[in-house]
């Protein structure tokens, strides 16, 4: 094998960090007393006649070392000075992959007509990032280099490889192909929760982000893009701050910091169907919801940005009819009739009916709680395409205390078939 004139050396840029240094810090009297006085039982009648001779002004305590007193920002242990990378580091999602790449001629002669490739190579695609065949480099002396900087958006998880390739004549007119790899893992930043909650007819969107990274991220951007078929609301917790800090916070838009190494933060948003409820659709409705988009930075400022996949809700069926109370007493008398205002709702484009309404009786006589009043099935007409249709049923209460109006259920006598049961109504009943 023919030795290479050509190498290329890759440095990864990215910005520099703060250098974080815990300096030695003591107690003035230290360099006074010393560490060994106490030792001396001679010197330990002079100790309160060597502490009064310190400047009064002088704090002992360790509210206040030596190096603290001129310059608070030691406190943080930042000197002010910033550290380069050394190694390449931890590359996340969402981030840009920046590298300084070098090609060197360590050779003794002169080569000529260079073709430069460099590739980004994952497990499904690859990504071309540089080509020279164009424009190939003319010539790069003995001991010389060409230099370039590649960028690249990291959009897949998992094992990167770049690839870097060069064709040139070396001092022989003889054609060469190098080609050199330099392997790197992509890692998720955040973890991405969700849950998605159903409450009377409202959704909600809980997402839950934690920060998988060493450094602190702060959340430029958190917003739910909600499909067509609904609205989202970012709801937030009342912070009970004036006017004019209301508005200040909106213009500024601080950013919400997640603390480095598991640091979370919760959001939650209310949604809202925009289907037209009164013409709802003979099929079941999509549950796809829609999916977040997450930008942040860095303590330095470097941005990523991430989205997630569609978040898939609960499956939304359509009802065909809706029966719910419109109206029950506030007092109920013990073994005194009482009647409940009921409404029925065809929530379908066609014709149907008619129906029979009826109490569905206890297993047990000993547990009957209600009891109902006339025929124990009331009959309701046909009800025309979204249309409501109101009614009463007659009850008698057989026990005291906290009871529930349940079992009340409509049949379709056309099509033969049972609808989910009126929701149980609680009920307090009274002896007097």
């Amino acid at each position: 094998m023919s030795t290479q004139s050509l190498a290329f050396r890759v440095m990864r840029l990215c910005r520099p960090t703060f250098q974080v240094e815990t300096p030695l810090r003591f107690e003035l009297s230290d360099l006074i007393l010393g560490e060994d006085l106490l030792d001396d039982p001679s010197a330990a009648p002079q100790l309160r006649h060597l502490l009064h001779t310190i400047d009064s002004s002088t704090d002992l305590t360790y509210t206040n070392r030596f190096l603290l007193r001129d310059d608070p920002s030691d406190a943080m242990g930042l000197p002010g000075m910033l550290v380069l990378p050394q190694s390449f580091g931890a590359i996340y999602l969402g981030e840009t992959f920046c590298s300084y790449i070098s090609i060197n001629n360590s050779s003794s002669f002169e080569v000529r007509d260079i073709i430069i490739k460099a590739e980004i190579q994952t497990e499904r695609q690859r990504i071309l990032l540089l080509d020279t065949s164009k424009t190939p480099v003319e010539t790069i002396r003995a001991g010389g280099r060409y230099d370039f900087i590649v960028e690249h958006d990291v959009k897949e998880l998992g094992a990167h490889t770049l690839v870097c390739t060069a064709q040139y004549s070396d001092g022989d007119a003889e054609r060469k192909y190098l080609p050199q790899y330099f392997k790197f893992i992509v890692s998720n930043p955040l973890s991405v929760r969700t849950k998605v909650r159903v409450v009377k007819e409202t959704t909600y969107l809980e997402a839950c982000l934690e920060n998988n990274t060493k450094s602190n991220l702060y959340m430029d951007q958190v917003d739910f893009e909600p499909t067509s078929n609904w609205s989202a609301t970012l709801l937030k917790a009342d912070s009970h701050l004036s006017e004019k800090s209301v508005l200040t916070r909106e213009i500024l838009k601080p950013p919400i910091l997640i603390k480095s190494g598991g640091g979370i933060h919760n959001y939650l948003y209310q949604l809202k169907s925009l289907l037209d409820g009164s013409a709802p659709s003979k099929f079941e409705g999509s549950n796809v919801l829609g999916k977040l988009q997450i930008t942040w930075r860095t303590n330095l400022g470097e941005p990523g940005r991430l989205q997630t996949q569609q978040i898939i809700g609960n499956i939304i069926t359509q009802r065909e009819i809706e029966l719910k109370a419109t109206k029950v007493p506030s007092v109920i008398i013990l073994e005194k009739p009482f009647t409940v205002c009921l409404s029925f709702t065809n929530l379908t484009e066609n014709k149907v009916g008619p129906f029979e309404v009826l109490l569905s009786p206890s297993d047990s006589q000993e547990d009957k709680t209600l009891v109902g009043i006339g025929l124990k099935k009331m009959v309701l007409p046909q009800v025309e395409a979204f249309k409501s249709l109101d009614f009463q049923m007659n009850l008698i209460p057989m026990e005291a205390g906290m009871q529930k109006i349940s079992g009340i259920t409509v049949f379709n006598t056309t099509e033969r078939k049972s609808y989910d049961p009126l929701p149980d109504i609680e009920i307090y009943v009274d002896t007097y």
